[in-house]
């Protein structure tokens, strides 16, 4: 009979594989392979993600990381945005291809229907081999091409049919201006040429590196892919299986790390958009369903979390005013004394990293 892992269990070593139960001494490349991937919708969550993870952690090193073309930003896992080392963008994209065509449905497949889209995704391509392009100017040119489609969806299919890179300083540091696209071969020339498409299998492995013990539907959930029962089996013999508490079927590297479920947890301040709470069909193991209307807006936003004992329990946000900014706790409950203390640490140390300048007012107010 496999091994049961409680919640606890399944916590800590989740937290231990994203680097959440004690800060990393890792490059920007090397913990962005470890986490396979940032969620990357807005520029400053991935700069907060790595200094909840890494060791000193300086906002300019992921900024050049992404100028030096070692760290790319663009659409992979469920065709949203995220920051990749840049061999892993190459060799995973690829297979994120079903993903993104089903991104093309509703709205833009109607506007789509009838076009020749091969014909649109060529026209796309020569204009983009000419000059980086934002999605708008993008749409416009092909619009002059058919006019009588809609822009947003003619730029919208060359989106889901080529991998492109938002360029620097799109995806930076407190920058808002919209990207510049280019394809990732174009972009990473001839290095681009060196790497290999991964499989599945390969996809299946890495995901449990970062996110393990997982369930099938936890990696689906993650990636946005199907067919992973056929993958599992294939790689049965070289996985370790538990089983969760509910009887669910877990799958594991067996050298992975986990933890017991009394492992101590610092208190973590976990970026809006974090993988953290993005990357399982079942949260469980990080935050309670009660939560999640609290953590999860209607607009799609998902807030910047608190971690207490490694489960989120509560959220935070940086409010700014003229030459001050104040880290707001919004507690779920009542906060231990020792709790309030260890959070509102942390969060000092959040706005000595996020300060715009010096003489900055920092503050810390729990509503």
């Amino acid at each position: 009979m496999p091994v049961v892992l409680s919640q606890r269990a399944l916590n800590r070593a989740t937290l231990a594989r994203q680097m959440l139960l004690e800060r990393r001494k890792a490059t920007v490349t090397q913990a962005i392979e470890k986490l396979a991937g940032l969620q990357a919708q807005a520029p400053n969550p991935p700069y907060f993600a790595l200094w909840s993870r890494l060791e000193g952690f300086r906002r300019e090193q992921l900024t050049e990381a992404l100028k030096k073309r070692r760290i790319v930003r663009m659409s992979t896992m469920r065709a949203t945005l995220h920051l990749m080392a840049a061999s892993d963008a190459l060799a995973w994209r690829p297979l994120l291809e079903p993903v993104h065509q089903r991104g093309l449905a509703g709205e833009h497949a109607r506007a789509l229907e009838g076009i020749d889209r091969a014909a649109v995704v060529k026209a796309g391509r020569a204009l983009l081999r000419e000059s980086a392009l934002t999605g708008s100017e993008l749409g416009q040119a092909l619009a002059a091409l058919w006019k009588d489609r809609q822009p947003a969806s003619l730029a919208a299919l060359i989106r889901n049919n080529v991998p492109l890179v938002h360029l620097p300083p799109a995806g930076s540091w407190n920058s808002h201006q919209s990207a510049r696209l280019q394809p990732i071969g174009q972009w990473l020339g001839e290095s681009a040429a060196e790497v290999a498409a991964a499989t599945q299998d390969d996809l299946l492995l890495r995901y449990l590196g970062a996110f393990g013990p997982a369930t099938l539907a936890d990696v689906g959930a993650w990636s946005g892919l199907t067919g992973w029962k056929g993958v599992a089996e294939r790689l049965r013999p070289r996985l370790r299986v538990f089983a969760g508490e509910q009887g669910q079927e877990l799958f594991d590297l067996p050298r992975a790390p986990r933890p017991g479920p009394d492992a101590p947890a610092p208190p973590r301040l976990v970026a809006e958009w974090d993988n953290l709470l993005l990357s399982h069909a079942d949260r469980s193991r990080v935050m309670s369903e009660a939560h999640r209307g609290r953590v999860f807006t209607v607009n799609g936003i998902v807030r910047g979390t608190v971690l207490l004992d490694g489960f989120v329990a509560g959220t935070w946000k940086i409010e700014r005013a003229k030459n001050a900014a104040t880290v707001v706790l919004e507690p779920f409950a009542r906060w231990s004394q020792a709790d309030r203390l260890g959070v509102q640490q942390e969060a000092m140390r959040l706005l000595a990293f996020a300060a715009d300048g010096e003489g900055e007012r920092h503050d810390v107010r729990i509503s």
